[in-house]
């Protein structure tokens, strides 16, 4: 089953980002679920949120996911929405 996980960062919470980056980056790559990923950018190319599209096999997997992203443990996000997503063209 495919996720689309949308995160929008708290205002301000560039260095709470820049300072988990790698943390981050190594749960993906550790948990072998994500199928792609990448930051969400502002008018002056910020990062400001994330788009990470997640293969899991229900929605219970993909909270479970969204939770223990060291990205949300430091409390980067104001919001993260998850939604089934259906993969049509690439």
């Amino acid at each position: 089953m495919l996720i689309a996980l949308t995160a929008r960062d708290k205002p301000g919470a560039l260095q709470t980002r820049k300072d988990n980056r790698a943390a981050h980056l190594a749960y993906i790559e550790d948990t072998g679920v994500v199928s792609q990923a990448g930051p969400l950018l502002d008018e002056a190319e910020q990062m400001i949120g994330s788009l990470v599209i997640l293969d899991v096999p229900n929605m219970q997997a993909a909270q479970a996911w969204a939770e223990n992203d060291p990205y949300a443990k430091a409390g980067l996000f104001q919001s993260v929405d998850l939604v089934a997503w259906k993969k049509v063209i690439g």
